[in-house]
């Protein structure tokens, strides 16, 4: 089985601002007018995401997309979410169906996701947005964030803020 560090240099991964590793693998030359601002956007992209023993969480943040994840390899990795009327959920993303991991999980736009790597050495998985992802579509949620919109969240979400 190969190392987290393996897998880091195998598939060209880089350090991503949200925690983790990432390549973009994908960028879709089908564009689309998308938006209130009619921006043309590719209307798919696709990355690798890998969370670490090194750096297992990746922050609270929400994306205007929409975003499918799959899992690939490695250890489970837990979501947690929010809808944007404060309904919080956690799903696993791992390779062990008989204990209620997921393959997958959709993640609407507009959702606030917070992702934590369980117990192992790394967790590999694929990423695909739609529209197109573009980093001005990404915001961090911070404290202040949590306190003004959920704050009786506050307690399960802080540790997935970040500390930049």
């Amino acid at each position: 089985m190969e190392s987290a560090k393996q897998i880091v240099e195998s598939l060209g991964l880089e350090a991503h601002q949200e925690g983790g590793f990432f390549r973009r693998t994908y960028t879709s030359q089908l564009n689309a007018s998308i938006g209130p601002e009619q921006s043309d956007r590719p209307t798919l992209t696709c990355i690798y995401y890998m969370l670490t023993s090194d750096s297992p969480i990746g922050h609270l943040h929400v994306n205007r997309s929409d975003i499918v994840h799959f899992f690939h390899s490695g250890g489970p990795i837990e979501y947690t979410l929010v809808s944007p009327n404060g309904e919080l959920r956690t799903t696993t993303l791992g390779p062990d169906i008989e204990a209620g991991h997921q393959l997958q999980l959709a993640v609407p736009g507009g959702w606030w996701k917070a992702s934590e790597l369980k117990a192992s050495e790394y967790g590999l998985i694929s990423e695909a947005v739609s529209p197109g992802f573009d980093y001005g579509d990404m915001n961090f949620v911070t404290k202040d964030g949590i306190a003004a919109r959920f704050p009786s969240l506050a307690a399960q979400l802080l540790r997935f803020v970040s500390n930049r």
